[in-house]
């Protein structure tokens, strides 16, 4: 399944970090080091708005349909409005800023950085951040669903309840402390995913009407020839908020694959991509996937090939399951 590669009048010189979905659109906002936030108009294919930063952007995320947040190298957190391309500075961590998602339940923006630290932004109120928690290590990945906020902490997966934030509700620790790259929330369910370092994927799902909880894991990526396995970092892990089940994955060398949480086998893999993949996100029907394929920040390289964002409108024969084993990677 060929997908088509967004045009830009100026294209992006540098890493994209983060790429999202509208709530109700098929706007896409997209985070980049060049330093930019980005809003494209998928359905038109057009820019709706550029607006430039003074530090390279590590995460965006939207507030509503058009209010978007950032967080910034420099460690700034931004807000935008997306009609006006008018922006303001809400505050600032001591260090990096890596991750930034918006809670419609406490009205607070939530962010975490290289500072150790995590803070909620109340935007509305007099009191303008709270504290949350100061961590023993550097936030990796964050993910939000309802009042269940998730983290990646080194090797750790950290989950805490919004209502209550004093301390950790659940920790769990990851395989031979494999550091993770990337956790995920599940829109529809209580549970993540999680992408480490070496290629594994770990799932934790909670069914409400069930006591049948389901957690596994599982590798990625094929065995080679002489049988050993491939050890390429997992970088994004998206959801299908639309299709049970259903979820992608991202990785270091740029294959997305699709994957049946229930039945634990893989659906389809895209055509592989130039860069690694940086991020990835479903429109809010499912049907519609975005792909930034671009170098992350955590590799030290120079752009041997630009950044690219391929969107893939997924029809009935990418939603059901196929046989095990199946795959257009060779």
């Amino acid at each position: 399944m060929n997908g088509s590669c967004l045009e830009f009048k100026n294209p992006i010189q540098d890493a994209i970090s983060r790429v999202r979905f509208a709530p109700q659109s098929n706007n896409l906002l997209i985070s980049s080091w060049d330093p930019c936030l980005r809003l494209y108009d998928v359905d038109c294919s057009q820019l709706r708005l550029e607006a430039p930063s003074e530090a390279a952007l590590l995460d965006c995320c939207f507030q509503e349909e058009y209010v978007a947040f950032s967080a910034a190298s420099d460690g700034s957190i931004t807000r935008y409005d997306l009609h006006s391309g008018i922006s303001n500075k809400i505050g600032n961590h001591d260090d990096i800023a890596t991750c930034v998602e918006y809670s419609t339940e406490t009205r607070q923006v939530i962010t975490a950085g290289f500072d150790k630290r995590i803070i909620a932004w109340d935007i509305f109120g007099a009191k303008p951040l709270v504290y949350l928690r100061n961590l023993d290590a550097e936030v990796e990945s964050m993910s939000l669903s309802g009042y269940e906020l998730i983290m990646a902490v080194g090797s750790s997966v950290d989950i805490y309840d919004l209502r209550n934030s004093d301390k950790c509700v659940q920790s769990n620790k990851f395989c031979m402390d494999v550091p993770i790259r990337c956790v995920s929330s599940i829109p529809y369910l209580k549970g993540y995913a999680v992408g480490s370092v070496d290629g594994r994927v770990k799932l934790e799902i909670s069914y409400p009407s069930s006591s049948n909880n389901m957690g596994y894991m599982f590798r990625c990526h094929p065995r080679s020839r002489d049988g050993r396995n491939h050890l390429v970092p997992v970088n994004a892990v998206a959801f299908n908020p639309f299709i049970s089940g259903a979820f992608v994955t991202g990785d270091n060398v740029g294959y997305v694959t699709a994957w049946d949480a229930k039945s634990r086998r893989r659906l389809f893999e895209l055509p592989g991509c130039a860069n690694s993949i940086a991020s990835l996100t479903y429109n809010n029907e499912g049907q519609i996937l975005a792909v930034a394929s671009s170098h992350t920040y955590q590799e030290a390289t120079e752009i041997e090939n630009p950044p690219q964002i391929i969107v893939h409108k997924l029809d009935e024969s990418h939603l059901g399951s196929v046989p095990d084993g199946s795959s257009s990677r060779k």
